[in-house]
This record gives C-alpha cells, structure tokens and sequence, in this order.
C-alpha cells in the first residue's frame, strides 16, 4: 500500500490546543509556527496540561498577520506576528533541561493567561537568537546507523517543543489501539491526544518503529527515536477532563525500557525556502536494518 500523509497538525502555543492543515510550511525547526509559544510561569518553568489540563481548551488560530487564542470565558486573545521595530530582549528560559531563549509577549497576554490559569504567568515566543538544539546522542546514533546525506547536519535545530521538531504518528497504531480500548469496554480515542505533527497512513500497526526515515519530496525525516508518553493522552482536548485511558491500555502491551511508546521523533534535512508537506503527499520509507 502506498504510505502518505493523512493529516498535518501544528500546537502554536505549548500544550495548548491544535490546528489542522492541509499544507503547512515546513522548516529544520518544525512545521511552521508549532510551538513558537510557551507560558512560563513566575518560578520560571513552562507550563504544560500534564499539570494544567485546561490548556487544551484554549484553541488557537492564525492568518497572515496574528496569532488568535480562545478558551472558556474569555475575550480573544491577539497576538501580532509582526516582528516588534525594536527586537525585544531575549530572557533565557529552559525547555526541560535544554536552555533557549524567548521574548515576553507583554502585559495582556500576560493578563489573559494568568486569569484563565489562575496563576501569574508570562507568554514567551521563540527569540529569533534561540539556538536550541535536539539531542545530539540521538542524530549520532541514527547517522551511524544510515547512508548519511551530504544535507543532512550534525545539529538540528528545536523550538518549544519536548525534544524534538517533528512527531510522526501512524493512522494504523491507533487503529489497533482504539481495537484494544473497546474490546476492554473503553471508548475510543481519536488521534489528537498523542499531538502529532504528522499522521500518516499505509504503514502496519506500529510499523514505524521501524523506519528510518521517510523521504517525501526533496525531503528527508530522519526519524531518530521512538516516543515514550507521558499522561498528556489521559487529557481530553475537548473537554479537558482526565481519565485512566488511554494510557492504560497502551501501558499493557507498549511498555518498553525507555517507556510507553506511541509514535516517532523525527528531524529534517533538506529543506528549501519553500518547503511545504501537503496532506495525500506520497512517503517513501527506509527501514532501519
């Protein structure tokens, strides 16, 4: 069967909700504006729905000049794309364990999270002097392992996201867990609460375990560690309530040493100015021998 993308889903404000595309730029830092944004609180970490499960409610939305926040009782929250003439001071923030930079979105955004929060807060976009970079361990060890192309860098750049510019999902994979959820008197659960940036389908379940790397164009994704899971899935994005499932399941039959995986980190060589990824895209995978 012929391997493809389904969808392709971008998260602007960390842990926040998603928008969907049916083609999105793309560069070596992720699809385009995926988490650009963080919410920082007053000791100085990023806040996330492991913590605060209503950030899934706030659902965001861009066009050509802003990006748009909503969520339950609120005034829209606008926040301008236009670089400031004056380039805002970069304040060192950690990702985790990872430092980068940011630059305070000032007093309203500031306001509105800390109002629907209940907590003071600040929100950060990614400075344009950030140089953040993924986990060499893991780009070393997936170039040991490959055919090495002469694009392909020894550093790869990231924004506010976990570890990594780009998480690949695969339709199948929650197709067999869905099975296993009902077939235990669960619901089923749509792909949303795993937050991929890219569902792609004609692979076997859990078949991207597998693969190396997905070649999509001029392109290449270098997919260089499986995800373990922390119990974000267990948040509902629609209602942002917190259940059992559907990690529950998934723990019974996709626990390994480095966790409970689902879906693949991946980063990119190849890009061009005008890169972009397309829904129906056609993939072609290397299995990693």
């Amino acid at each position: 069967m012929t391997i493809s993308i389904l969808s392709l889903h971008t998260y602007p404000v960390k842990s926040c909700g998603s928008i969907t595309h049916t083609q999105i730029g793309v560069s070596a830092t992720g699809l385009a504006h995926d988490r650009e944004w963080v919410v920082i609180d007053a000791d100085g970490h990023f806040l996330t729905q492991r913590v605060h499960p209503r950030m899934a409610l706030i659902q965001p939305a861009l066009d050509a000049t802003a990006l748009f926040l909503n969520a339950p009782e609120m005034p829209t929250l606008r926040i301008s794309l236009r670089s400031p003439e004056a380039q805002r001071p970069a304040v060192p923030l950690k990702i985790w364990n990872s430092p980068t930079l940011g630059q305070d979105e000032g007093e309203l955004a500031g306001r509105w999270f800390s109002d629907y929060l209940g907590l003071p807060c600040r929100l950060y976009r990614t400075h344009p002097e950030a140089r953040r970079i993924v986990d060499p361990r893991r780009v070393t060890e997936w170039r040991a392992r490959n055919a090495v192309p002469e694009i392909f860098p020894e550093e790869h750049l990231v924004g506010f996201a976990d570890g990594f510019p780009f998480l690949i999902a695969n339709q199948a994979s929650l197709d067999d867990l869905n099975a296993r959820l009902l077939a235990r008197g669960q619901e089923a659960v749509n792909m949303a609460r795993f937050r991929p940036n890219i569902v792609i389908q004609g692979l076997e379940a859990y078949e991207e375990d597998y693969v190396s790397s997905l070649q999509v164009g001029p392109l290449t994704l270098a997919l260089v560690k499986r995800c373990p899971r922390c119990p974000v899935p267990n948040v509902d994005p629609q209602t942002g309530e917190v259940g059992a499932e559907p990690m529950a399941t998934l723990q019974s039959y996709r626990s390994f040493e480095s966790g409970v995986l689902f879906g693949v980190n991946a980063v990119i060589a190849g890009t061009q100015p005008a890169s972009v990824l397309s829904v129906g895209d056609r993939l072609v995978a290397e299995l990693d021998i």
